[in-house]
């Protein structure tokens, strides 16, 4: 979307527009619906933006829920925005550590400052993309207690503020298409412009998941989110945002609820033992903060191998924080002897999983020949040092 089109949009006649479609289904008819508004008289430009964002509603529905319905986005900005239910425990950061007056630097579309503003918090969101900004503005046009300004984060003017909250743009530029950016150094802002915010005012700094631990700085408090299994990102709380005595958590937001492994740092791993009954998948918010030891700790299990992050033991126990297995058979990793003990037992749906072993779960998968009605979950990894497959079938616990 350009500016042009976005002020086409964002017209009386373009909400309207948006507002009357119907809501997007995967098997719209989009021809038939473009050739439809055309003959009623708008423009080419307008249709596509109104079947664009109406598309994107549909797709945002899974961070915003009902929200989502009155919102505007760029595909790059919903691809890069936080889950509303994340960006609530975000603002209840601010909201517990006093901070009253906060800034949202590389806002993108506005999803974190709508939930700081949902606590009252006075915010001002800050983005340098013009389309973006604009879109912004849209999405925080009902909080009078929030503004936006179109700027440039490395410029803008924090004096007055009492806390900053910084999502570095880790993407290449543009609304669509945008591709990942591996190198910190390449991040807008960069993080050593973060960091050095954080050394003046209590920050949270939004990061994906998997970068290099060794960028942590010591006295942050790093917090690895997980929803619905997804390892989502890494945030960073620095100062009166940072809690006292924890420097690694592993946050876990699904149907339970919300629940969190916290520590003073990196946990010792449990002893390694004999594969029992059960085996433990932890969660990967739990994996990624080096908390597994704790974890094991916490329900009694023992690592399987040595440096592969699963656990075991023969008890079967309800955890938010891994997912349970019972350990129906095992096997050498031999894909001959598989496939006819699969075929044998009539499994024609296999969930694969992998760790410790160089297999592609895919091309494995295909070579299996399955068939049957049954279904199973097959684990290729290394038991006492040996490549192992463990056929197993996960543990439903009733509520």
């Amino acid at each position: 979307m350009d500016s042009s089109e976005l002020v086409e949009l964002l017209s009386g006649d373009g909400l309207r527009l948006l507002d009357s479609l119907p809501e997007w289904q995967s098997n719209s008819d989009v021809l038939k619906t473009v050739n439809d508004l055309r003959r009623a008289g708008h423009s080419p430009g307008l249709v596509a933006a109104v079947l664009s964002q109406s598309k994107l509603r549909a797709k945002a529905k899974a961070k915003f829920g009902p929200f989502a319905g009155r919102m505007l986005f760029t595909e790059a900005g919903l691809e890069q925005s936080t889950r509303l239910r994340v960006a609530a425990l975000h603002a209840g950061r601010f909201q517990a550590a006093g901070l009253l007056r906060i800034a949202d630097l590389g806002s993108g579309i506005g999803g974190d400052a709508l939930a700081l503003a949902s606590l009252d918090l006075e915010v001002t969101a800050v983005e340098l993309d013009e389309v973006t900004a604009a879109i912004a503005a849209y999405n925080l046009a009902l909080w009078p207690n929030a503004t936006v300004e179109h700027a440039d984060v490395t410029t803008f003017d924090l004096e007055g503020f009492d806390g900053v909250y910084l999502d570095p743009a880790r993407r290449t530029a543009g609304h669509q298409n945008t591709s990942r950016l591996s190198d910190p150094a390449d991040y807008s802002p960069t993080l050593d412009f973060a960091f050095g915010i954080a050394d003046r005012l209590p920050t949270g700094i939004k990061l994906g998941p998997g970068i290099d631990r060794d960028l942590i700085p010591a006295e942050a408090e790093a917090q690895w989110v997980s929803v619905d299994r997804d390892v989502v990102e890494l945030g960073l709380w620095f100062g009166s945002l940072a809690r006292p005595g924890i420097r690694r958590s592993a946050l876990v937001i699904g149907e339970h609820g919300t629940a969190e492994l916290a520590s003073t740092g990196d946990s010792t791993d449990v002893e390694t033992g004999t594969l029992g009954s059960y085996l433990y998948e932890p969660d990967g918010a739990v994996i990624r903060s080096r908390l597994i030891g704790d974890l094991g700790r916490r329900i009694g299990a023992t690592m399987l191998s040595d440096g592969i992050a699963y656990l075991t033991s023969d008890t079967a126990i309800e955890t938010p924080f891994a997912a349970c297995f019972r350990v129906v058979e095992t096997f050498a990793l031999d894909e001959r002897r598989l496939k006819k003990e699969l075929a044998a037992r009539g499994i024609g749906s296999l969930e694969i999983k992998k760790r410790g072993v160089d297999v592609d779960p895919a091309a494995f998968r295909r070579k299996l020949s399955l068939h049957g009605p049954r279904s199973a979950t097959l684990v290729l990894t290394r038991v006492a040092g040996r490549h192992t497959a463990l056929l197993c079938e996960r543990v439903t616990f009733r509520s």
